[in-house]
């Protein structure tokens, strides 16, 4: 049943001074990685999240990347990672030799299990990846408590919590270096492009000379690393500061998103809940999502189905990477399979309207209902 126009689960929010700053790279004829804005979205997001410095790159997961290759995280190295998290995470890990070692859900907060991390650590650990889900910070305490006590890295894979906090602090602030994506289906977006934050200056300087092909900073065109064209163009910042000057306004949009989604929902709980979380915690709503009651005839997968022909687009949640061709093992996460399989994201993004997301309720709750 067609029921009007479609909802997509993302849309892009280009409504404040993007068009101005890019028409003002291709009037000047600045369009490449050399630029105002370039240093001004890096200077500006910093200032942010509370951190010294930013880096732009190209994308998220080459933020990820150059964070490993900074710290020197190499063959024979292990990184623990979430199995329930977007690929890109390991693969990361995989592109600098190191092995990525899999961590249970939270079945409340569907991110890392802090209580699992630290019967995975081995002398061959070197880093700790938290990933805060959908737009809810990891328990970022107890991770830390554990580095300190072996000495290991943090590196936040912070790409769908752009200004998420975890008691009073910012996404992004809590490890060594800490990383951002800007793919168009996030809070703020460039297209494609992300950042890494950090505090410590010698590891900024480092992913600044890995970053551009690993030439010398002091003497144009002498190497002194093999390094990387992780760059994002002046173009791709124009836009990211643009979205950057109203991130408040994106966010704020999204918690009145979910607050009807809870609204429109709550007296259904018994066929499903979204993620749980203290007052410790400022979730963003990167998506809103549920995870449908096991009391539910309807899978997950034929409810999508049922949502599609009412013209609304949903997505699964993330598939446990254990489970999949390339990191495919017999280890059994059963928190994390059970959330993937029953998790739900639902639209989410500035462009909805009360209406909307009435409409994607009654029809989550009308094929939830199936017997």
């Amino acid at each position: 049943m067609n029921e009007g126009k479609r909802i997509f689960i993302a849309e892009p929010c280009l409504d404040g001074n993007e068009k101005k700053y890019v028409n003002d790279c291709l009037d000047t004829n600045w369009i490449s990685s050399v630029g105002k804005y370039v240093s001004a979205f890096e200077e500006r997001f910093a200032e942010y999240c509370g951190t010294k410095y930013a880096l732009t790159c190209a994308n998220g997961t080459v933020s990820l990347q150059l964070a490993m290759l900074a710290l020197g995280i190499k063959a024979g190295d292990e990184v623990i990672v979430p199995t329930f998290t977007y690929i890109a995470s390991a693969n990361t890990v995989r592109y600098c030799g190191a092995t990525p070692i899999f961590v249970d859900s939270d079945y409340g907060s569907w991110n890392i299990d802090v209580t699992k991390i630290e019967e995975k650590i081995t002398p061959r650990t070197k880093a700790i990846m938290p990933v805060h889900l959908y737009g809810l910070v990891c328990d970022m305490d107890p991770i830390i408590a554990l580095a300190e006590k072996y000495g290991l890295h943090v590196i936040e894979d912070a790409a769908e919590a752009h200004g998420a906090t975890y008691k009073g602090k910012r996404a992004g602030s809590f490890g060594i270096i800490n990383s951002f994506s800007f793919f168009g289906n996030k809070i703020i977006t460039t297209g494609e492009g992300g950042m890494v934050t950090t505090n410590d200056e010698a590891l900024y300087n480092r992913m600044k000379l890995l970053r551009g092909q690993g030439m010398d900073p002091t003497r144009r065109y002498w190497f002194t690393d093999i390094g990387y064209n992780f760059r994002m163009t002046n173009l791709q910042a124009a836009v990211g500061l643009g979205q950057l000057e109203n991130i408040e306004r994106h966010i704020n949009k999204r918690a009145e998103i979910a607050a009807l989604y809870k609204w429109y929902l709550s007296e259904y709980s018994n066929l499903f809940h979204p993620q749980s979380f203290s007052n410790d915690y400022g979730h963003v709503y990167w998506m809103y999502s549920v995870l449908l009651s096991k009391d539910v005839k309807i899978t997950r997968d034929e409810l999508m189905v049922k949502m599609n022909d009412d013209n609304i687009e949903t997505r699964p949640l993330f598939y446990p990477l254990h489970i999949m061709p390339p990191y495919k093992s017999d280890d059994v996460f059963t928190v994390a399979e059970d959330i993937s399989a029953r998790g739900l994201n639902l639209p989410t993004h500035s462009g909805m309207n009360e209406t909307d997301v009435k409409r994607v309720a009654d029809s989550l709750i009308r094929w939830s209902s199936c017997k």
